[in-house]
């Protein structure tokens, strides 16, 4: 397992980084990521890692809230189908640009509802 961290993502605006996750589909009710990079990641971006919010991704077109899970292969993010369906990715598993928005920039989506009840799959 590879973790995700700065040296794997790039400043990309004010509000985001880029990085390179594999994008699955899954069977769960919402997007998830290998539990201990989530938490890297959240070390690694947001200045407060033990907020339960979960990380912000824009995957394609789409904001997905991500939590972390047990059982997700390294470097992937697994999607619900529908909302795996919005992204556009094409022939997952996929390796795809994914935006990590930033702690302000997630806070702010999640806020505005940009992000879960307003997301395809209304997760």
């Amino acid at each position: 397992m590879r973790p995700v961290d700065r040296s794997q993502v790039a400043r990309f605006s004010s509000g985001y980084y880029l990085g390179r996750l594999y994008v699955e589909p899954h069977e769960d009710d919402r997007a998830v990521m290998h539990r201990e990079q989530h938490g890297r990641v959240r070390d690694d971006l947001y200045d407060d890692a033990d907020d339960p919010a979960p990380l912000v991704m824009k995957i394609g077109s789409t904001h997905v809230p991500v939590h972390g899970a047990d059982g997700v292969p390294g470097r992937t993010v697994a999607l619900p189908e529908a909302v795996l369906a919005a992204t556009g990715v094409e022939n997952p598993p996929a390796l795809s640009e994914v935006l990590l928005a930033k702690a302000d920039r997630a806070s702010q989506l999640l806020d505005l509802g940009s992000v879960g009840g307003a997301d395809p799959a209304d997760f």
